[in-house]
């Protein structure tokens, strides 16, 4: 399966170990980012408390809520289409509430409850703690809202439940928001100001997943490299820290290494990096620790000056390439994959012909690639005309995801014949006599079951691949185990 964007990406919906004594079902159906997934386990976690057990049964939901995405147009579509759906079992279960959560709620708010008729109540990412009193309003008989963007709000003092989990791979929130104002980009509208979570919250949610058997954690954040505590507060407010504050100061590199010591047989994963935001010492901290993974997703967008400064993305060619330099040079064996947007306003062949030169430079392991659409309240979307055209949007997209899947092959290649680490996360889709798990670089590595079991770490010698797949065969545990 090539590693590129399906603008169609299909929801998940989630369920979690039942609690005998809730009597209530709740269907939560996510769309979108990692961050959507990892909310939704706080939510489904609120929720429990209230007496909801989650369901995978749609028609025998009481509360039925979508965690959605407004970063595409079609991801917007893709959500009114499952409302639709909804709408349908809702004519036999008439008691039945439903509503929306996230990106797309903290956009429309109430014009949400105007348009579809179907939702009861609309909640914005930071404000799931109000879950418990807006459902009250709904069972009043009242249409409930609540999208107040927070400048506090973590939800470090929550502890997710693990939704659908394999037991061994969890996700574990270290900031929300974002201050880098992308002309295309909604999150900093949706989401709210950057702020980042306690550290010893985040160790000690990652020890808790350690004792349960996790093997694998991946830091979430929409720009994890501006990770930074100083004792509470936005980022920007950093200047008025007190001395102390400053000299204590916690940020991403420091972040990196306080997880990989605390639990050193745990794989440690993160995303989504910011090329303007990752330093040198982010990459000597990966390098120094076996645990932490050797992959970085960094999103460039576009491969033109020009292009990159009407995006607003802090960066320009030249220093992106210096970054893809100094991560060759300290990390040789890391995976390196992208974001790249084709068909930006005013991008001309010129520009596009610079993307594909960064892509063929860089040669990325894996990408996720998309056609530009305009979106509602962005500076792009008030300042700038949508003036390329549909048919050339999707021809560039097209020789950007073709060359990409050289790329991929040509990355794919170069693990044959090595012995390498997997982590055992579930069964291979293609075939149940086999199991797929991970390598350090990300990529996906299937190989005959024979003794092992999921969670195990299995050293395996690759013997073939694809463009997006590893294969081989396992040569016995790994030393992790």
């Amino acid at each position: 399966m090539e590693k590129v964007i399906d603008e169609s990406k299909q929801g998940e919906s989630l369920v979690l170990e039942e609690n005998k004594a809730n009597t209530k079902k709740l269907f939560i159906e996510s769309y979108g980012c990692q961050m959507n997934f990892s909310d939704s386990e706080i939510v489904a976690s609120i929720l429990a408390k209230e007496g909801f057990n989650t369901t995978q049964k749609l028609d025998e939901a009481d509360l039925v809520l979508v965690n959605t995405c407004s970063i595409r147009e079609k991801a917007e579509q893709t959500v009114r289409k499952r409302l639709e759906k909804y709408n349908a079992v809702k004519r036999h279960n008439p008691k039945m509430k439903v509503g929306v959560l996230g990106c797309m709620a903290e956009r429309l708010k109430s014009k949400f409850l105007e348009e579809e008729k179907i939702v009861d109540l609309v909640v914005g990412p930071d404000a799931y703690k109000d879950l418990p009193n807006l459902i009250s309003e709904v069972e009043d008989g009242r249409n409930a809202v609540n999208v107040i963007l927070s400048k506090e709000e973590t939800y470090g003092d929550i502890s997710p439940v693990r939704l659908q989990s394999n037991g061994v791979t969890a996700f574990v929130s270290i900031t929300r928001g974002c201050d880098n104002m992308c002309t295309f980009c909604v999150v900093p509208f949706t989401r709210g100001r950057e702020r980042s979570r306690d550290p010893l919250s985040i160790v000690k949610e990652v020890n808790d997943l350690a004792a349960k058997g996790f093997k694998e954690i991946t830091l979430l954040g929409q720009n994890v490299d501006s990770y930074l505590w100083y004792g509470g507060g936005l980022k920007k407010d950093f200047a008025k820290a007190t001395e102390m504050q400053k000299a204590t100061a916690v940020n991403f590199a420091n972040l990196l290494d306080m997880v990989a010591k605390a639990q050193p047989k745990m794989r440690i994963r993160f995303s989504t990096s910011n090329p303007q935001d990752m330093t040198l010492d982010v990459i000597e901290t990966m390098a120094k620790h076996k645990n932490i993974c050797k992959y970085v997703h960094l999103p460039v967008q576009s491969g033109s000056d020009r292009i990159l400064k009407k995006m607003n993305r802090l960066h320009t060619r030249a220093e992106y390439f210096e970054l893809i330099d100094n991560i060759r040079k300290i990390l040789p064996e890391c995976a390196i994959s992208q974001d790249m947007m084709t068909g930006f306003p005013t991008e001309t062949e010129e520009d596009h012909q610079d993307t594909l030169s960064l892509m063929e430079y860089v040669k990325y392991d894996f990408g996720f690639m998309f056609a530009y659409s305009e979106r509602p309240g962005t500076s792009a979307e008030r300042k700038m005309e949508d003036d390329v055209p549909e048919e050339v949007k999707k021809r560039r997209l097209q020789e950007v995801i073709q060359l990409q899947r050289e790329h991929s092959a040509y990355r794919t290649q170069q693990h044959l014949g090595k012995i390498e680490e997997i982590l055992i996360e579930k069964e291979s889709k293609k075939s149940d006599q086999e199991w797929s798990g991970r390598n350090t670089q990300n990529t996906m590595v299937v190989f005959p079951k024979g003794k092992y079991k999921v969670g195990d770490f299995v050293n395996v010698k690759i013997t073939d691949c694809t463009s997006a797949t590893l294969m081989g065969e396992a040569v016995g545990y790994s030393d992790n185990n």
